[in-house]
């Protein structure tokens, strides 16, 4: 604002000096031309005054005629010379006459013997000064006897002419002076409020509604900062409400249980909720401004969107979705976004996750389907084989002894089977709870290696332990003892002869790592999803005689998700399969604060 200032004042100072030297330069000389004329004027009558006196004086009385132009002369203090015909000086007030050069050749003397008058300004070297000379005839009986020359010194006129422009400097410098102050009081007065206003707008600009500037007066700045302080008020409440609804907007979308994802027409994600990384389990923050085809991995997805795009029509669809290790079911609605010129301005996709609906359905469906075919092998083994006694076999021993050895064992893997089944429900239940304390693992895998070492040593399978770090997490010490055994079990049943079984731990900064890794015969990648569903197996004959019933990985998956831990699964077909258990360590330390 002082560059403002500035700008505003500095032209006006110029034009102030500019027209007051203006004035100055035209009054100077108007006064001197002014104090000039006085003086002729006053130089003519004092020379026609004195002609008067002395024209009927006898020239030939030169004594008594100086007298009197002597006491003249000291009277009005001018300078007198009267001069003959023939130029020659009788009488000089200020000189000895006889010393006088002849003076017809003189200015004022020539312009008196041609115009009856003569008038010259010129210096006196006979009185050291400047003098103004009026000259005019003297006459006798109508003819001209002698020159009467007045001389009257200019000294004055030049004081006078400099206190003059002294004066007109000192009154025009005051004045400008004056100007200048009171131009600087209004500027101040008019750009001081504008100076408010010019700050409280950059501060409105900045998002900072809570200013408010002086209104001052009721000129024109004081209305318009009032109008400021009224736009800013009404600035903050919008602000404000509009801070509200967003703040809503944000809560619903975020905390929605459904995924939603927005594409503007240029096929950029412009929205992902917080939903779509539960759903995608991904880091769905990195997929905004990409294009939807080259982050979304999902074909059916990015089927849709094109089609919505194409068509500008709502869609619905259900996708069976790979997500990591399962299958996920979703029910998608899209619908194109249309402005108020009826242009596509992009397409909104909302993701209704119904896994557990569909897997309620299903499970209806294969529940019946499953457990009868499940149980139906061993039924119908022990009834065949119980006619077959019944029959006559009984007799002999070496078949009774056979059969009933086989009806025992048909007995004990369905009694397996129910076990299962009851397990798993009871871990589905609303009222399952864990016994949660202080686990070691390394104890526990020690144990589960005791246990199932006579099974590993029928195929000559080897077991590997390795440590890194503290084992110790928090847990419920049967359950982690169950989903271990389930895992190394698995591992000793897919693995071929001579294969071997290892079994890591590993300490991190925010987790602990369980790690379950065989040499067998791998999973391929389409069946990695399917392997926690019930009664699925990835080697029906294999899993069948070694007394599998498809149940133990479900049951392991519920176990991690009530332990809270994360699962994933790495395998490569032929070369071997790794489970892997991550176990937040903030469980434990929140135990140990307890």
């Amino acid at each position: 604002m002082n560059n403002y200032r500035t700008k505003l004042i500095f032209p006006i100072a110029m034009v102030t000096l500019i027209v007051l030297a203006s004035l100055g330069a035209i009054l100077g000389p108007l006064f001197k031309d002014f104090y000039f004329e006085r003086m002729y004027d006053r130089v003519e009558k004092e020379a026609e005054a004195v002609a008067f006196l002395i024209e009927e004086d006898d020239y030939s009385d030169i004594q008594s005629v100086k007298q009197k132009l002597n006491s003249i002369s000291q009277r009005l203090d001018i300078r007198i010379t009267l001069i003959d015909l023939n130029g020659v000086v009788l009488v000089e007030t200020h000189a000895d006459p006889l010393t006088m050069e002849n003076h017809l050749e003189r200015p004022e003397v020539l312009q008196a013997i041609d115009h009856g008058r003569g008038q010259e300004i010129r210096y006196s070297s006979t009185i050291n000064a400047e003098l103004l000379y009026y000259a005019i005839p003297l006459i006798d009986q109508g003819e001209p006897a002698a020159f009467l020359r007045v001389g009257l010194p200019i000294d004055q006129l030049n004081q006078v002419y400099q206190n003059i422009w002294t004066i007109i400097f000192v009154s025009f410098f005051i004045a400008f002076i004056i100007i200048v102050m009171v131009v600087t009081k209004l500027t101040n007065q008019l750009i001081s409020p504008i100076e408010d206003a010019r700050l409280v707008a950059n501060q409105l600009a900045k998002g900072n509604f809570s200013v408010r500037t002086y209104e001052g007066t009721n000129m024109e700045t004081g209305e318009l900062n009032r109008s400021l302080n009224v736009l800013a008020e009404n600035l903050g409440e919008i602000t404000k409400t509009y801070e509200v609804q967003k703040e809503r907007l944000e809560t619903l979308i975020e905390n929605m249980g459904s995924g939603l994802i927005l594409v503007n027409a240029k096929g950029d994600i412009s929205l992902v909720n917080r939903s779509c990384k539960a759903i995608f389990q991904e880091d769905t923050d990195q997929w905004l401004t990409k294009l939807y085809y080259k982050v979304i991995k999902h074909k059916e997805i990015i089927k849709l969107i094109q089609e919505i795009l194409l068509t500008e029509e709502r869609r619905r669809r259900q996708f069976s979705l790979p997500i990591q290790i399962e299958i996920r079911h979703f029910d998608v609605y899209g619908a194109p976004i249309l402005g108020n010129d009826d242009q596509l301005k992009g397409v909104v996709l909302v993701f209704h996750d119904i896994t557990e609906l569909k897997k309620l359905e299903q499970a209806r469906k294969d529940f019946v389907a499953n457990v009868s075919h499940e149980l139906k092998t061993p039924v119908t083994s022990l009834k065949g084989f119980t006619e077959t006694l019944l029959e006559g076999a009984m007799e002999d021993p070496e078949l009774r002894e056979k059969f009933i050895s086989i009806i025992a064992k048909e007995s004990e893997r369905l009694e397996s089977l129910i076990h299962d089944l009851l397990e798993l429900s009871k871990i589905e239940g609303s009222q399952f709870i864990l016994n949660m304390d202080e686990v070691n693992l390394e104890t526990l895998i020690e144990d589960v290696f005791l246990m199932l070492g006579e099974k590993a040593a029928l195929k000559n399978i080897t077991f590997h332990k390795k440590f890194i770090g503290n084992g110790t997490i928090y847990a419920d010490s049967q359950r982690m003892k169950q989903i271990l055994i389930n895992l190394i079990n698995n591992a000793v049943m897919y693995t071929p002869e001579q294969g071997e079984v290892t079994v890591r731990v590993r300490e991190q900064t925010e987790t602990v790592i369980l790690e379950v890794q065989d040499t067998g015969i791998g999973i391929s990648k389409k069946e990695i999803p399917r392997i926690f569903e019930r009664f699925y197996r990835v080697d029906r004959a294999r899993s069948r005689n070694s007394g599998g019933t498809g149940l133990g990985l479900a049951i392991v998956k519920h176990l991690i998700e009530a332990h809270k831990a994360k699962m994933s699964v790495e395998s490569e077909v032929g070369k071997g399969t790794t489970f892997r258990i991550s176990f937040y360590k903030q469980l434990l330390n929140e135990k140990r604060e307890e």
